[in-house]
């Protein structure tokens, strides 16, 4: 087993000029208050460096750039806290206030890190902080830097998705990135081209219909203590019991689709789309058959497909319907829209029921490409991407109450975000892992690392059903 050793634990500050401030939490923050933390791990090498040399020249450049960079990204310096007077938390940053970032060393082999095929889910959790969180308050973002034996590292990180959605995160990443990279020309004023400049203002977000105390009363009632005692105190702990880590007897990796890979999946959806039209979409113009299908939607499409397939195969078919989850940015789609640069939680949980029995035959990938093809075609109009909004916590209950056996798989994170873009100086990066897929079947997407337009997509599964699925990723592609 390798060993992992805690060289320092310190506390990066903004600089002594930052001002205090505090950011409201709008309802887009607030369906994620309690939700356990987004954790990445991104992968670096530098060859032919000292451990010595590292720690003396790399780590101080790391974290002047990182203070620079917080002094842009306040609400990631402070903590969310619930004045006793308000009826909802607030994000508080006053002078003083850090980041938490750990510098640890292992012995780990970096080559066996880095290999994207299945291993045991508990790998490379030590490489990712704990991010604190009480009744009282909680912290926003927690860092480790992660040195390995031949002087590679990684930057792990745990953000609150209340605070953060993936966009604003690789946001947040990039400035550190450019900050550090040109430290020389930067380091008096830490200025940020304006792609990386984030956009704080919380006005802009109008709550349509005062969802925001939905939201907080319905975290209380997914809380079992909250259950127990029938109260609904101002607590702002992550429920990591609703939410558990699922490593046990699981597996972790990371799938790839070259492009021509999903050209020849849209090429099948394409060619089977109209075999299988109901009477309703042949009558309906705006159902009709499209030019072309995103990226999403065909990766989506067949890692569902291989999903649906090998837990059949295995016997874990217990859930009588499937509901895939997927974020809509809605910066885009609000009226009046809001900057692409807006920094904070501004996506949408969109969610389709599926039958698990429809997808399995030859035209369940045809069947299912239609569906989030459709729903995607339907958030774009306008308000959209809020239809439901109001109701997501209660129609949970709902389900729970009438002991409906649901299994619910998300998406995490895009493929537009360039995440190996995030060059500190020293290249890209050498593989990005989201380890929040750990407790729950989740797809964590990426671009591929090469840049050839395909896409990588991160899995936790049970081992037997990961054996499956990996058979199945390659198999049927291969078919088609």
């Amino acid at each position: 087993m390798a060993s992992l050793k805690i060289q320092e634990l310190c506390r990066i500050a903004p600089p002594p000029s930052s001002p205090k401030s505090s950011f409201s939490l709008t309802f887009f923050v607030l369906l994620w208050l309690r939700l356990h933390p987004v954790e990445r791990l991104f992968f670096f090498s530098l060859p032919h460096l000292s451990h010595s040399s590292f720690f003396d020249s790399i780590v101080p450049k790391l974290k002047r750039s990182l203070s620079l960079t917080l002094q842009h990204f306040l609400p990631l310096a402070g903590n969310i806290v619930w004045p006793s007077d308000s009826p909802k938390p607030i994000v508080q940053y006053t002078p003083g206030y850090a980041v938490s970032l750990a510098m640890a060393v292992s012995d780990s082999d970096f080559n066996h890190v880095l290999n994207k095929s299945p291993r045991d889910a508990s790998q490379s959790r030590a490489f990712v902080p704990n991010l604190d969180s009480s009744d009282s308050f909680a912290s926003v973002l927690s860092l480790q830097i992660t040195l390995f034996p031949n002087s590679e590292f990684c930057i792990g990180m745990s953000s609150h998705h209340a605070c953060l959605d993936g966009k604003s995160a690789t946001m947040f990443m990039k400035a550190w990135a450019y900050l550090c990279r040109t430290e020389a020309e930067n380091e008096s004023s830490g200025f940020l081209p304006q792609e990386l400049q984030p956009f704080t203002e919380r006005e802009v977000i109008i709550d349509p219909c005062g969802i925001d105390i939905t939201y907080i009363n319905g975290w209380s009632g997914l809380d079992p203590t909250h259950q127990a005692q029938k109260s609904q105190p101002l607590s702002l702990k992550i429920l990591y019991d609703v939410f558990p880590l699922l490593v046990d007897h699981s597996a972790r990796a990371i799938f790839e689709l070259k492009r021509w890979d999903i050209n020849k999946i849209k090429e099948r959806v394409l060619q089977k789309w109209e075999n299988s039209e109901t009477k309703e979409e042949k009558e309906d113009s705006t159902l009709s058959k499209p030019q072309n299908l995103s990226t999403f939607v065909l990766t989506t499409s067949y890692v569902l497909v291989c999903l649906a397939k090998a837990v059949e195969t295995t016997g874990e078919n217990k859930r009588r319907k499937l509901l895939f989850c997927f974020p809509a940015d809605c910066r885009a789609r609000l009226e009046p829209p809001i900057p692409e640069t807006y920094f904070g939680n501004c996506v949408m949980p969109q969610i389709l029921e599926i039958q698990p029995e429809n997808i399995k035959d030859e035209d369940g990938l045809v069947m299912l490409a239609k569906k989030i093809h459709r729903k995607i075609k339907k958030i774009q109009k306008e308000k959209g991407a809020l239809d439901g909004a109001e109701t997501l916590f209660s129609g949970y209950s709902l389900q729970s109450a009438e002991g409906i056996e649901v299994q619910y798989i998300a998406v995490a994170g895009s493929t537009r975000f360039g995440v190996y873009e995030t060059d500190f100086g020293w290249g890209r990066p050498e593989k990005m892992g989201t380890l929040s897929v750990d407790r729950g079947i989740t797809m964590a997407m990426a671009e591929s690392k090469d840049g050839d337009g395909g896409v990588e997509v991160g899995l936790a599964l049970k081992k037997r059903v990961m054996d499956q699925f990996a058979s199945l990723f390659a198999t049927m592609i291969a078919s088609l």
